[in-house]
This record gives structure tokens, sequence and C-alpha cells, in this order.
């Protein structure tokens, strides 16, 4: 049974199944989506906070690593609360769609994406402390200089983010409502047909995450490689 599910997932790969090639191009959508406004929102938040001295920091340090594990059921919830008939912003009409979804993962990853470009500043930050200090360098300027110089060593946090966005369930579940052609995405829609029995389509679904996991490891690779080449961070 599980040969036969195999080769008919393949087959729907092959034949390039049109309902499989709709649910990986809204999660692709989504994702990126999603990466795009975590990263707009945490390449700086890290930055700041990693070369920036005031009281507090530590603490915010912590409470940005806890945030790191947030429970996506929890944000789902949260998410699904803000969104809903009665919540705050019920009026926009975004529950149960792929908006909602994006939202939710960016709630998700942001901390990801904060926490990891703090890492990765506060190393450069020791090195270049004194000479943006003697050059008075304002804040703004020295967010940017400090993203620009460590580009290359920011992808791994992009992939992180990535990964994490592609991968998600239970959040994206509970605001999306897993809707058949409007929020069904790769890891809601394997939920689904596994639970139906329906092993071919989940199947094909699985070895399309893998690859795209695989695609995605490959170009950061690659990119990486190339970078330490030429003398790159």
């Amino acid at each position: 049974m599980l040969d036969s599910s195999f080769l008919d997932a393949l087959g729907l790969i092959a034949t390039a199944n049109a309902d499989l090639y709709e649910i990986l191009w809204l999660s692709v959508q989504v994702s990126i989506t999603a990466l795009l406004v975590s990263v707009i929102l945490g390449f700086p938040l890290g930055t700041t906070l990693a070369i920036s001295d005031f009281r507090g920091k530590h603490v915010c340090t912590t409470v940005l690593n806890a945030l790191m594990g947030l429970p996506p059921v929890v944000v789902g919830l949260l998410v699904y609360l803000a969104l809903s008939r009665t919540g705050p912003f019920g009026v926009l009409g975004l529950l149960y769609t792929p908006t909602a979804m994006v939202i939710a993962q960016v709630v998700l990853i942001t901390p990801i994406i904060a926490a990891l470009t703090y890492q990765v500043m506060d190393d450069l930050h020791r090195e270049y402390r004194e000479l943006f200090f003697s050059l008075n360098i304002q804040l703004p300027k020295a967010v940017s200089a400090y993203l620009w110089d460590a580009r290359y060593s920011l992808i791994t946090t992009l992939l992180a983010g990535f990964g994490r966005a592609i991968s998600e369930v239970g959040a994206v579940m509970i605001v999306g409502g897993n809707i058949d052609h409007l929020t069904r995405v790769m890891t809601t829609a394997i939920a689904l047909e596994t639970s139906k029995g329906e092993l071919a389509i989940a199947l094909a679904l699985g070895v399309v995450l893998l690859a795209l996991a695989l695609i995605v490891n490959g170009l950061v690779t690659a990119v990486r490689t190339r970078a330490s080449r030429y003398g790159y961070t």
C-alpha cells in the first residue's frame, strides 16, 4: 500500500497536479511574505538592541529569547481573537484569509529573526564598538552599516525564519481554517489528507516540502561559500 501511495505521489508531482501546485504556490507566497515583513521588523530590532546600551537591555534580550519559543497554537489563538468579529481588528474581515496566516507567521518568526540578528550583531559590535564611538556615528547610520557588513552572516537567519514559516501548522490552521482553494497550505493539507487516509497527496506534498528545504539550503550554502571565497563575512 505504501509503495503504491508513493508511486501515486510521484505521479501527482510529475503530472503537475493542479491542486498540488496550488497548495505549493500559496504556501510559498504566505511564507515569503511573512519572512519579508519579519526581516523588515527583526533586522533593525536585533541590530539596535545589540549595539545600544541602555537600562533594561538584559531584560529585553531575555524576553526576546523567550519569545523564540512561542507556542504556535497560542499565537494562533491570540491572532484569532484579535481578528475575530468581536476582536479589535474584526472590522477588517481578515480571519480565514491568507493575510491572517501571514500575520500569525510574522508573530512567530519575528522574534527568531530579531534574536538571531542580535547574536550576529553582538559579536560584530565588539569588533567595531570603539571605531563607531570615535566617529560619533548616529544610531540609524550605524544600524545600516552593521546590517550591510553582516549581510552574508544573516543569510542563515533568513533560512531559519523561512524554515519556521513554511513548516508551521497550528497557528495557520487556527487563523486560516484550512479552506480548500483559499487557505490550504502544505502543512495543513498534509495533516488533513493523512487523517483522511489519502496518503498519495500527503506524500506528494511531503516530498515537495523536503525538496524545497533542500533547494533553499543549497542556495544558502552556495551564497555563503561564494562570500567566503571573496573574503566577505
